[in-house]
């Protein structure tokens, strides 16, 4: 996804799965009522929530009164927060112990928690996948037992301090590799050696949480299908495929056009590598809110109708203020109130 400063409708037939019994539960709401990851996902990024409040930016309900951005998500529908991770980041925002104050108001309203490695001190996504300052000069073996401490160190903290974690995400949109030029995608194995040592350490620590490979442009089946291929073939480990889906981003920018092609690649990843397919980013411009809500209507359908190969969707920092980021593609209008987008995670 670029980062900050930076149908005609069809018919969907929606299979909406029902939950199996039988699958393992990750973890407990607030509630104390135990939910698996396998249930389809509302989810929502709010990484950048503690940083805006410190900025002294306020986010306000429906009547402009002062709101905490989780109640006005959770309001919306959404039930699962997905925060990011940074090595060692010039500032305090997304490093260990942001993500856990984040992750304990996620967990107090009951959310299911995505974890959102970038193993970067900074973003990380298909432009950009450098590796942190400190791990500059290290070999592929160094590497790999770098990314291996850094997700275990991560986890176990959140962990030892009373969080649940129903998925991890062992890189960021790694469509063009990680950890730069080691892990680029002339070097497959070098990937699938990374992932899988992030991949290992969540399930010593989490071993019911769900590991997600991450990679963008859903729409683009060719180049998804080739990527998995390659990944598969250097036995890269993965329980749930990822994708992003922007549709300002795609060759028309339209979605009416787009949004049926990752219909197409959501299928042809599950039945050519049988697994669940979720929508981990999606965005769209916060000044079109009844084409969002269209558009992520349309979606979510398109997600559901895998059945329970469907996991969910996840829009990208709906509470990223533009007056503050310059970024078009979160869902807060200028008065800092969620927009009627948003209403489609309703359920």
């Amino acid at each position: 996804m670029r980062r900050f400063l930076k149908i005609e409708r069809h018919a969907v037939v929606a299979a909406v799965a029902l939950i199996l019994a039988a699958m393992p539960f990750a973890g407990e709401t607030a509630a104390g009522q135990s939910v698996s990851p396998s249930e389809f996902a509302y989810g929502a990024d709010v990484s950048s929530v503690t940083e805006q409040e410190a900025a002294g930016l306020k986010f306000r309900d429906a009547k402009k009164k002062p709101a905490d951005l989780y109640d006005l998500v959770k309001d919306k529908g959404i039930d699962s927060a997905r925060l990011r991770v940074w090595v060692n980041p010039e500032n305090k925002w997304s490093t260990r112990e942001d993500v856990l104050v984040k992750a304990k108001r996620a967990r107090d309203h009951g959310m299911r928690i995505m974890i959102d490695f970038h193993y970067s001190d900074n973003w990380a996504d298909p432009g950009k996948q450098f590796k942190p300052a400190a791990w500059k000069d290290y070999d592929v073996a160094a590497l790999t037992k770098a990314a291996a401490d850094h997700t275990r160190d991560t986890l176990a903290y959140l962990k030892d301090n009373g969080i649940d974690v129903a998925w991890v995400q062992v890189g960021n949109e790694i469509t063009n590799g990680m950890l730069w030029p080691d892990g680029k995608t002339d070097k497959f194995d070098n990937i699938a050696r990374f992932t899988n040592a992030g991949y290992d350490v969540v399930k010593q620590i989490y071993p019911n949480a769900e590991v997600i490979i991450h990679i963008d442009n859903g729409w683009d089946t060719a180049k998804a299908r080739w990527w998995f291929d390659e990944f598969t073939k250097n036995k890269g480990k993965v329980d749930v495929i990822g994708l992003s889906y922007y549709p300002e981003f795609t060759p028309s920018k339209n979605w009416r056009v787009e949004s049926p092609k990752v219909s197409v690649t959501m299928n042809d990843l599950l039945s050519r590598f049988g697994k669940p397919v979720m929508l981990v980013e999606v965005g769209y411009q916060f000044d079109q809110p009844a084409e969002g809500r269209a558009m992520l209507s349309d979606i979510i359908v398109r997600n559901k109708a895998l059945g329970e190969n469907g996991r969910g969707v996840f829009y990208w920092e709906p509470g990223t203020i533009p007056t503050w980021s310059g970024y078009r593609l979160g869902s807060t209008n200028k008065a800092n109130q969620l927009t009627a987008a948003m209403d489609a995670f309703r359920h």
